[in-house]
């Protein structure tokens, strides 16, 4: 929805000049607003109430800007009989009243993707980020306070942070493809964690906590203290409510009832799509156009197959297929899907020219960086969308949440079978430690200790989740001015999915059991149960023909020398994974720690294309 940056405590504000360097993140507009111990700015995408939606929203004595979209706004206001003191339209308005009525509890009962600071009517101020990590924000606390921003480009900017490289995130990069934890590339800026709720005092945090993506015992679990009894009710954010008056409201009553695999297979494929449905209801809300990214795969032919029954209008589908040989491409599964639930399809191709035009590119947006090369695509789908979307809905979630991966079927196989850890390989032990106490779940789940499956799948929703698949939608999207919505990561289906039996997520050779045995039915055409080809993107087939001069440029790069010395060796030899990640990380030192423009690191690296 937008971009945000400010400072809370002490004189030395710079907001304006740190908003300046996010007009990307919200075309429509900038404001920014001084205020006693304080400087707060917000650069808009206009989404919900286009007209009195602007921020700094002012309301019960509060003060918020906020980027991303709370879903149950709506709810809110209704359960809390909040209709007569509101006065705009916004999505972020309730909370300011709520805030004012039970403090910091309010944040409890937030639904949605977000990142936001509140400046509370009582001198406290806040800094809160959601539970999967889906919106960004990142703080750093220097001699003028706290400063804040959605993205670490507004601290240099404002000349807040200098551009010193942080080695040990760097080598998580090239072992993982992403960092962990709340380190960054830049030394002296982290980031919020996801569902971390800090309160700040003359420029100082005070307090912490964080929220958690399941409801009680784990929501709400404390890191600096909670701001909750023990044994309190989960908040209601945790299960979603329902408005009277959508399309094809499901039971409210289902949605709040706990599943019981006990009940059988088919209440649970009852239960699970209400609880679907509902998710992808909130997530259309917007008072500008919404679409989707439809691949070949079961989670966004989910997501479409919702939208299609929600909307009487064809809903607007982009899809991207590679023109390399030999490349994996799921163009013609998309398309039948498109065709049977009549989507406004429209189909973009991905080639060697949009690879080295996108390449630097990518490198730019990702400050925060990961290696992923599904940032590709994802870049080019935004680049199509641009124009036509200002909202798109995606289905990064389902594997996470479902059971979809192949490393978690290895995972329950015995050794002898081929089973091992899901857990990443090739680092060093060191590097594996820290991705290990990252990863780390809680030791139970309701009075029962997590499976193997779901110690799996929660190692991968705190790292591989935030610090990868939501960082790449976020910037890849961002960038184009376009809002990135996951109804997968909602708090009333992870409730539903997470605690499900392994059985209704893994069965033989089949991750994401149930969600395959719903789609069956809702979107036969999806073909939920066929061999899917898989997402790769040919890189290797285009970088290869360049590897050698590749090679050695990138071993005059300074950030290279000193986090891979044999980086030129490694990058002619190849192998799994080898040359993108190194490639890429070249492109990003250029541009971040040296100055360069994209074109120019371009050529730096890779001479002319």
């Amino acid at each position: 929805m937008c971009g945000i940056a400010g400072q809370v405590g002490g004189t030395d504000a710079r907001a304006a000049e740190m908003i300046a360097a996010l007009t990307h993140r919200g075309p429509d507009g900038i404001r920014v607003e001084a205020m006693a111990g304080a400087a707060v700015a917000h650069a808009r995408l206009s989404i919900i109430d286009l007209e009195g939606g602007w921020q700094p929203l002012h309301a019960a004595g509060s003060t918020v800007i906020g980027n991303g979209e709370i879903y149950n706004y709506v709810e809110l206001a209704r359960d809390h009989q909040l209709a007569d003191v509101l006065s705009t339209g916004s999505d972020f308005e309730p909370l300011l009243h709520l805030y004012a009525r039970e403090g910091e509890k309010a944040f409890e009962r937030l639904r949605g993707m977000y990142a936001l600071c509140l400046m509370g009517g009582d001198g406290r101020a806040w800094l809160a980020r959601d539970p999967f990590g889906i919106k960004p924000l990142y703080i750093m606390e220097h001699a003028g306070g706290l400063a804040f921003a959605s993205e670490p480009r507004a601290f240099l900017k404002a000349g807040l942070m200098q551009t010193v490289l942080d080695p040990e995130p760097a080598k998580e990069l090239l072992a993982f493809n992403y960092t962990l934890g709340a380190r960054t590339l830049f030394q002296g800026l982290r980031r919020l964690a996801p569902g971390e709720v800090v309160e700040v005092r003359d420029g100082r945090i005070v307090s912490n906590w964080r929220q958690r993506w399941l409801p009680s015992p784990l929501a709400g679990e404390g890191v600096g203290r909670r701001p909750t009894d023990e044994g309190e009710p989960a908040a209601s954010g945790a299960t979603p409510a329902v408005t009277p008056t959508d399309r094809h409201s499901p039971s409210s009553d289902l949605l709040r009832r706990p599943p019981s695999p006990a009940r059988g297979e088919g209440e649970l494929l009852q239960h699970l799509d209400a609880v679907l449905e509902d998710s992808v209801r909130v997530h259309q809300r917007s008072d500008v156009p919404y679409g989707l990214f439809l691949s070949g795969g079961i989670d966004s032919a989910s997501i479409a197959t919702l939208m299609a029954r929600l909307n009487e209008r064809p809903v607007t589908a982009f899809t991207c297929g590679f023109d390399a040989p030999g490349a994996k491409d799921e163009r013609a599964q998309a398309e039948r899907v498109a065709r049977a639930l009549n989507l406004d399809w429209r189909e973009t191709r991905f080639g060697e020219a949009d690879f080295w035009r996108i390449a630097p590119e990518v490198a730019w947006a990702l400050d925060d960086p990961t290696a992923d090369y599904a940032t590709l695509p994802t870049y080019k789908l935004a680049e199509a969308a641009k124009g036509t979307l200002t909202v798109v809905l995606t289905g990064e979630g389902g594997d996470e949440l479902f059971g979809g991966y192949g490393r978690y079927r290895r995972a329950l196989r015995p050794a002898w079978l081929g089973g091992r850890p899901a857990e990443p390989r090739g680092a060093d032990p060191a590097a594996i430690a820290r991705w290990r106490a990252e990863a780390k779940g809680p030791p139970e789940m309701g009075g029962k200790a997590l499976t193997r499956l779901q110690q799996a799948q929660w190692a991968d929703i705190a790292t591989w989740l935030p610090n990868d698949l939501l960082l790449k939608l976020d910037r890849c999207l961002m960038a184009h001015g376009l809002e990135g919505r996951t109804p997968f990561l909602d708090p009333g289906v992870a409730a539903f999915a997470f605690p499900l039996p392994d059985r209704f997520k893994v069965r033989g050779r089949y991750g994401k059991w149930l969600l395959r045995k719903w789609l069956e039915r809702a979107c036969p055409a999806a073909e939920p149960w066929a061999r899917k080809q898989g997402f790769t993107v040919p890189v290797e087939a285009w970088i290869a023909p360049r590897a050698a001069e590749i090679a050695q440029r990138i071993g005059q790069i300074d950030a290279i020398r000193r986090v891979k010395p044999d980086a030129p060796e490694a990058f002619k030899a190849g192998g799994d994974g080898v040359r993108w990640p190194l490639l890429f990380f070249a492109l990003w030192s250029r541009i971040h720690l040296e100055g360069a423009g994209p074109a120019e690191a371009l050529e730096s690296v890779a001479g002319r294309v």
